[in-house]
């Protein structure tokens, strides 16, 4: 499925079409601007706290010529048609809500390959993902078509650790990270 920037506001928002879908989306390497996002989250979904599925994917800049790959370089969260992409590797600093928000019981953290993003994040940061499920497992036996992004090869081996993403790389860590909310969200809601 074919994504797009709709608008880019220039200031780290833009809105990324996907398919019918335009998903509000931060990009920030600002703990500041982390904390904010996750407050807007507690804000709008205040009433469902309890069953909240969240959209997880991380980028690294890939491994050439046996060199092990470099720490994640970038987090991508997405919930509803809000997804943050969180330039880690050059933050400021990682703020204590995302330790609080990843560890958080009541969310479960959805994507393909989850487990080992997890990993990598526990391994490179200390952030604890309490509660991660991978879709490839949950989504074996169950056929939910038509929201799995185009991942173009230059874009998924790109220098996600660079300073500044191109467009291609801030369309794919979105489309990423709420493909893998919708698929979520649609199993757990019984629209398959």
């Amino acid at each position: 499925m074919a994504t797009s920037m709709v608008t880019d506001f220039g200031d780290g928002h833009c809105i990324v079409a996907f398919g019918q879908d335009h998903v509000h989306t931060t990009l920030t390497s600002s703990g500041g601007v982390v904390d904010e996002w996750l407050d807007l989250v507690y804000r709008i979904h205040r009433r469902r706290l309890d069953r909240l599925v969240v959209g997880l994917d991380v980028e690294w800049r890939p491994s050439f010529r046996g060199l092990p790959p470099g720490p994640v370089a970038l987090l991508q969260l997405c919930v509803g048609r809000r997804c943050l992409v969180f330039q880690i590797l050059r933050a400021d600093y990682v703020p204590d809500s995302l330790f609080d928000f990843l560890a958080d019981g009541r969310f479960t953290f959805v994507g393909v390959g989850v487990y080992g993003d997890a990993q990598k994040l526990s391994a490179h940061y200390g952030l604890q993902v309490t509660n991660a499920v991978d879709l490839r497992y949950l989504a074996a036996n169950m056929q939910v078509m038509g929201v799995w992004p185009e991942k173009p090869h230059h874009v998924r081996v790109s220098a996600w650790d660079a300073p500044r993403l191109t467009r291609d790389q801030l369309q794919y860590a979105c489309a990423d990270a709420f493909a893998s909310f919708e698929v979520g969200r649609r199993l757990y809601d019984g629209e398959y």
